[in-house]
């Protein structure tokens, strides 16, 4: 099955289910193949452009973000657009464990590649005995 737009209810969780995957390998390379070369991102207050600067974004980003791990739910859909809402968690070089929240918006190429990526995202400190995202589990989005 080819995950590209229009999507539908079910091609639209795969696709989340699938960045969520990518995200969770830490691999920028492997990230970024899911985007087109000119994408273009929102992310917090950093402004991305292609590739090149996805890559080396997402590098900073787990150089300073240990055992990162990821869910991510589909929160609403419609032809070339995917929303989700999203925790990680991860901790810092001084092994402070930081649960983060936040949503994204998505548009599509018709290749399947994402052409924009929007994200907001807030950090909460947490203590380690607090965290509740298994990384060997790929259920929804834990529930407060």
């Amino acid at each position: 099955m080819k995950l590209v737009p229009p999507f539908d209810t079910e091609t639209a969780r795969l696709k989340v289910q699938a960045a969520q995957d990518a995200w969770n390998t830490r691999s920028p390379e492997r990230v970024a193949g899911a985007y087109t070369p000119d994408s273009v991102w929102r992310n917090r207050s950093e402004f991305v452009r292609g590739t090149d600067e996805i890559v080396a974004f997402l590098t900073e980003k787990w150089e300073r973000e240990h055992e990162y791990v990821l869910r991510k739910s589909l929160w609403a859909f419609g032809d070339d657009r995917i929303a989700v809402r999203f925790q990680y968690e991860w901790h810092d070089d001084e092994g402070q464990w930081w649960r983060s929240y936040g949503n994204e918006n998505w548009e599509f190429a018709p290749s399947g590649l994402m052409s924009r990526r929007e994200a907001s995202i807030n950090d909460v400190r947490i203590a380690e005995s607090e965290r509740r995202i298994d990384p060997d589990s790929t259920y929804d989005i834990p529930t407060e």
